[in-house]
């Protein structure tokens, strides 16, 4: 189960960096994008720590 939560906070880390860098590409939504972004890799900091927690 440990490597399921690390391929699981991976993907949304990778894809909160991803939602960094769109947000300096779109013309429209930018902040929100951002703001997106940092969601997802507070998200993902916070699933490991949630899982091992236990």
């Amino acid at each position: 189960m440990p490597i399921l939560t690390f391929v699981i906070a991976m993907v949304v880390f990778v894809f909160g960096l991803w939602l960094f860098g769109l947000a300096f590409t779109v013309t429209a939504w930018q902040g929100a994008i951002f703001f997106a972004g940092i969601l997802a890799v507070s998200a993902a900091i916070a699933i490991p720590v949630r899982a091992l927690r236990n």
